[in-house]
């Protein structure tokens, strides 16, 4: 896979299989990427009839992607609104009818029944979001090759994006300065434990992360003003905090040099937030190889949160 998109559907279908063969699971519910994701917002008169709902959205959508209701699956999510609201504000995600058949494929071809397709972003925020949280939260998932962004509101996820950099990138830059024989392991150990932490004993490594990371951040600034000047008049829609989570987040200091830079509080995720209580229950998974698994967790509890 590449990009969200299926290269080799034989190979993916034998790794299904094998994980079938392993877990004897017979329903899947999958995660699509953000890459292939179009969302947006739209507005629809008070008290319409919800069997009315999706009609009326197949007319908005050509109006806001650039692909035809004949051609999209789309599904729906009504924003919470107050007695006093004049509409009915809904949140839409569409995709291509054919990438999400693609994966329905090669899910019924492993033998396996796919129950529900969703955005990647959406699962993760149903994990590392506190369900009493009300204000609007920027979910950074900082992967290998990439990273991807999503903003969430009382639960709805209004935006997606992803910026081509990962912590792929870190390692490529630190074997410049340490050497290109530096093994993974050794470079995953120094980023997470000199990281963006800076010293007298490692300003060539520090240098050499923030010059990657401050990428990302310029990238997100970019992304939090575009939110911040497109509705700009309400404040209840401005974020209010950024949660980092994904496979490369353990890298030292990373939560507390985005609160500087960005100006809004940002923490690691806890991807057990919704799933149990951790003072009563030990995760089956160390604390930092669990960042990864926030969307496959947001998944899991999908109808029990």
């Amino acid at each position: 896979m590449e990009r969200g998109e299926i290269l080799d559907p034989k190979a993916l279908t034998a790794t299904l299989k094998e994980f079938k063969f392993q877990t004897e699971a017979e329903f899947i519910r999958v995660s699509l990427p953000e890459e292939r994701a179009y969302i947006f917002e739209t507005e629809i008169k008070k008290n319409v009839p919800a069997k009315e709902i999706h009609s009326l959205l197949e007319f908005r959508l050509e109006e806001n992607v650039p692909i035809s209701a004949r051609d999209a699956i789309f599904d729906y999510e009504i924003l919470p609104s107050t007695e006093n609201d004049s509409v009915t504000r809904i949140a839409v995600v569409a995709y291509q009818k054919e990438t999400i058949l693609k994966y329905y494929d090669v899910c019924r071809e492993a033998g396996l029944t796919p129950l529900s397709f969703e955005v990647e972003a959406q699962a993760m925020a149903r994990a590392v979001i506190p369900a009493s949280c009300e204000d609007v939260v920027m979910l950074v998932d900082f992967g290998k090759t990439r990273t991807g962004v999503g903003i969430v509101k009382q639960g709805a996820l209004l935006y997606t994006s992803t910026i081509d950099i990962g912590g792929g990138q870190l390692s490529q830059s630190l074997r410049r300065v340490l050497g290109e024989d530096t093994p993974e392991d050794e470079l995953t150990n120094i980023k997470n434990t000199y990281g963006l932490v800076g010293d007298a004993n490692n300003d060539r490594i520090y240098d050499t992360l923030i010059s990657t990371i401050s990428i990302i951040k310029d990238e997100l600034a970019m992304r939090m003003q575009y939110w911040h000047t497109r509705d700009g008049s309400r404040s209840s829609r401005r974020i209010k905090k950024i949660i980092v989570g994904g496979g490369s987040v353990n890298l030292r200091g990373l939560p507390e040099y985005l609160t500087e830079v960005l100006g809004v509080p940002c923490v690691r995720s806890n991807v057990w937030e919704n799933a149990f209580n951790t003072r009563v229950v030990v995760p089956p998974i160390e604390k930092r190889y669990s960042y990864g698994y926030a969307t496959a967790i947001g998944l899991a509890i999908k109808n029990t949160v």
